[in-house]
Order: C-alpha cells, then structure tokens, then sequence
C-alpha cells in the first residue's frame, strides 16, 4: 500500500491532438509516492500519449502538471523529465543493437574519467543494477544478441540505474516469462517500499492484484474515474474500459471438423523444428501451446517460408506444394500473422493504404501491370470496415495506430487474398481486452468460412478458449495433441515440459 499521501504528480486538464485525431481531452492523474497506479483502457484510450507527456517526450496542449511539489513548463523534454527524476520505459524498446548492456544502460549519461570512457566503471555499476533485479546478464553482452525477455529487462535496469523517483512501466511483461516475471514484480514492491511511485499500464489485468494499489481508466481520450483496486472487481474495470459489459472473454463458434485443409509432414529446421507434423481441418481452430524455447514461433516460419527447411512436406487439399521462400506460401493462400507486428508484419512508416495493397500487387494489378485504384480503394475499405478499425482515414501512417489497430491491419493484407490457411502468432499481445474478443471473433468468423486457422499463444487460457484443437511443443518437437474438452492446464502443462532424457540416452551410449 502507499506510504504516503503526498502526490508527487498531478495531471489536471490535460488536452493532445495530433492531424486528425484528438488523442486526450480534459484528461486528470495522480501519483503518490510509495504506491502503484495501474493507468488502464483500450488501444487508442491515451495512455501512452499521457504518459509521453508526462516524460517529455510529447508536449502538451493544454492543462497542467506538476511534479513533486512544482509546476512543469509545458516545453518538458526527455532530459529535463529525467532530472526530475522521472523514467520511462517504452513498450516499444529503444535499445541500441550494436552496443553492450552496459553502454545501453548509460547511453547518454556515460561515465568519464579525464575525458575518457570509464567502460570498467558501466560496466561494474551496470553489473550491480542488474544483480539487484536478480538477472544474470553479462554487463559486455550487444543487447542485439539478447532474446526479446532478456531486451526488455535491460530496459528496466536502464530506468533504474537513473535513481528515478516516478518509474512508467509500459506493458513491461508483455514478452518476459513467468519467472521473470515474478522477479519483475519483487522489484516493483521494493522501488514501492522505497517510496516510489510507479505506473503500470498493462492489458494483463489478472497481474493487477499482484502490486495495484489504484486504477485510472481513460476511454476514447477522455478520464473515466480513479478508484482503490481493492474497491473494484476485473469485471467492473472492463466495463469502464469499453463502456459496456464484455459478456464473453473467450466467444466459440461450435462447428464440426470437416475436409484437411493443409498438413506439414516432418518438418525439419535447425534444433527448434525436428521432426514436426501439423494438421488443419475445415472448421477448427488449432492452437500451439507450449513455453518460450518449444519452437512454435520457429515453426509458424518454416511453414510460411521466412526460414528454410532442412526437411519435411507440405499439402494443401491434398495436393502437395513446395514453399521455399514467403512469395510462395503467399501464392499459394498460406499466410502469417507475425508475433512481431512492427518488424515482421506493418511498414509502420507507409499507410494502412499502402500496407495493405503492397502484398496484393499482383491481383490488385491489371494485365499490364497497373494498379487498379478503383479496386484496391474497394480492396481497402473492405478490410477496414470488416475488421473495426479505427482511424481517421487510410492515408494515415501505420506507426500512428495503436497496437490493436496495427494487429488488424496485418490481418487486413491477408484477408484480401482470400487466403485458405491463416497463421497467428501471438496475435493478442499487447492489445486490450476488447481488442482481444474481436481477433478472438475474427478467427470464428474465418472457421466459419471454410479457412484453416493456426494460432500461437503463450497464453494457456486464451488456447483452451479459443482453440478447438492444441498442438503443445516441447524442445523443438511435437509431444501431444489434446481436443478442447479434454484439455486442462496440467495436461498441457505435461505435455509442454516432456523434455527428452538426453543425459539418459548419453549415459546409454
């Protein structure tokens, strides 16, 4: 609980527009020291924005701020919010690939000794920011070599190591495991009994009731209420959320299984991918479950062509196929929605327009090669309506959606080709509970047309939810099949942890 009453931020009136859009209006927060503030609402509600304000990295239009007892110009900056003291740390990661931990930890802020580098200072001081949060990362490590986990806790031990006294945390689980997540959370409850103050913004909202202290709700820009976490239930925050109630967290089409649709026979792909077979059937939805290092992500590649295979076959209605590179599973209706939608999935820097006509070129073309503008307008509107989408207009930069509305322009590109088999990987993190229920009804609704839906989730009651059918992984392999009624989180869990006895099979030799 906090330790103080003292609000060490206030937010009051706080109004951002940007061409087009009005991100925050009239919008109030607070922060007290020694508490954490959980700051909740949709993709696109304005928490990030607000939070951008609050570090200087926007500024605002109009309203006040004040910051431990003094008022704040409204020409704020990344530096001079770090000299207050206040940190943040970006769901988007801004480390530096090329340079070591330790140089990310102190980019701009580097140690020198008569003019020179103090690299065996970061690195020391880097090692032991790191050892606080009980994290075993060499301080000479290039962050570029680093797991996406391992990045984002860089990150945080960067915003550590500035001694902040506000720490923004933003959607900072989202590609940590379970234990590192623990770990996350045992360091929010010290920098809380340290007295400082923390905002958390999260879709996760099962973690709440680990370190909440109180919840702000924004919706469509605008302050809905504050209130203690303990006064609230999950159900009641998801309806100040959305603005009404979400009946359904996981809705289900029931449907019988029809014709095979697409089978992967013994796949093969470096230490990931060994010996991996996969079958979609009309009218089900598969689901891969298993933990981070079983090879779903490796697997969903292999098949869509962005790696090579060393082995293995596929077919598609019964027919074999050959994909060797990402134009060919393309051709052929097999697409892929990628756990990273910014690199993998969106040219963030062209629009919704152009990210959904540049894959479908060649059937929004004539014979002569030129574009159908008639067609691909039609092509373009046809996607955004179907899928909500919400924007001003599809001329808009794609770096400008919020991430659930970035998750279903990647969709939007496929369903133009009216693919037949439609790979999701992770395709609800980070986006709100609403956002989720409507990917959730975006593949009922493409089992419902006959397509083949493959989705890979980390989340074990998103996949017995969702999925018809769970393929679970283990160490590069294939180590069970379960149907929806017969599965449960033990079983899963079993099958995800049947690693192979390979001290045994050397002690044998």
């Amino acid at each position: 609980m906090s330790t103080s009453d003292q609000y060490i931020v206030e937010m009051n009136g706080i109004s951002k527009s940007f061409p087009g859009v009005k991100a925050l209006d009239d919008v109030r927060f607070s922060l007290k020291a020694g508490e954490v503030m959980a700051l909740l609402g949709e993709n696109g509600a304005g928490k990030s924005t607000l939070m951008k304000i609050l570090s200087g990295v926007y500024q605002r239009d109009a309203g006040q701020l004040t910051a431990f007892g003094q008022d704040v110009e409204a020409n704020l900056t990344p530096r001079k919010a770090q000299d207050l003291g206040i940190a943040i740390i970006h769901q988007e990661l801004n480390m530096c690939q090329h340079l070591s931990v330790a140089e990310n930890i102190f980019l701009g802020r580097e140690i020198l000794t008569g003019g020179r580098l103090n690299t065996r200072e970061m690195n020391k001081q880097a090692t032991e920011v790191l050892r606080s949060m009980n994290v075993d990362i060499a301080p000479t490590t290039i962050v570029g070599t680093l797991p996406l986990s391992k990045q984002q806790m860089v990150e945080i031990a960067k915003a550590l190591s500035t001694n902040a006294r506000v720490l923004i945390m933003d959607e900072p689980t989202s590609s940590l495991t379970a234990h590192e997540i623990e770990n996350l959370f045992t360091i929010i409850r010290q920098l809380r009994d340290e007295g400082r103050g923390i905002v958390y913004i999260s879709h996760r909202l099962e973690e709440l009731h680990h370190i909440v202290d109180r919840v702000t709700i924004l919706r469509d820009g605008q302050y809905i209420i504050t209130m203690p976490f303990k006064e609230t239930t999950l159900p009641e925050i998801i309806s100040y959320m959305v603005g009404r109630d979400i009946t359904e967290k996981y809705p289900r089409v029931p449907s019988s299984r029809g014709k095979l649709i697409f089978e992967a026979r013994k796949l093969q792909a470096g230490r990931l991918v060994r010996d991996v077979s996969l079958k979609v059937y009309e009218g089900e939805i598969v689901g891969i479950a298993g933990l981070v290092g079983a090879g779903r992500t490796e697997t969903t590649r292999v098949i869509f062509g962005a790696d090579s295979r060393e082995g293995g076959q596929f077919f598609l209605d019964d027919k074999e196929i050959h994909i060797r590179k990402p134009m060919d599973a393309i051709r052929h209706g097999v697409v892929l929605v990628p756990e990273d939608r910014k690199h993998d999935g969106l040219c963030v820097k062209l629009s919704v327009k152009s990210n959904i006509e540049l894959p479908n070129l060649d059937f929004l073309s004539n014979k002569a090669g030129v574009v159908d503008t008639k067609r691909v307008t039609r092509v373009v509107k046809e996607g955004i309506q179907s899928l909500g989408i919400r924007l001003p207009g599809a001329e808009v930069n794609a770096a400008s959606l919020s991430g659930g509305n970035q998750q279903k322009v990647v969709v939007a590109k496929w369903l133009a080709r009216k693919s037949r088999l439609v790979i999701f990987d992770e395709p609800t993190r980070g986006i709100d509970v609403a956002a989720k229920v409507e990917i959730y009804h975006l593949m009922n609704k493409l089992k419902e047309q006959g397509i083949g839906v493959v989705f890979v989730s980390s989340e074990m009651p998103e996949v017995m939810g969702i999925a018809d059918r769970i393929v679970v992984m283990c160490d590069g392999r294939v180590t069970g099949e379960l149907m929806r009624n017969e599965a449960t989180q033990e079983k899963i869990m079993a099958l995800a942890t049947q690693f192979e006895k390979k001290l045994d099979v050397a002690v044998g030799q």
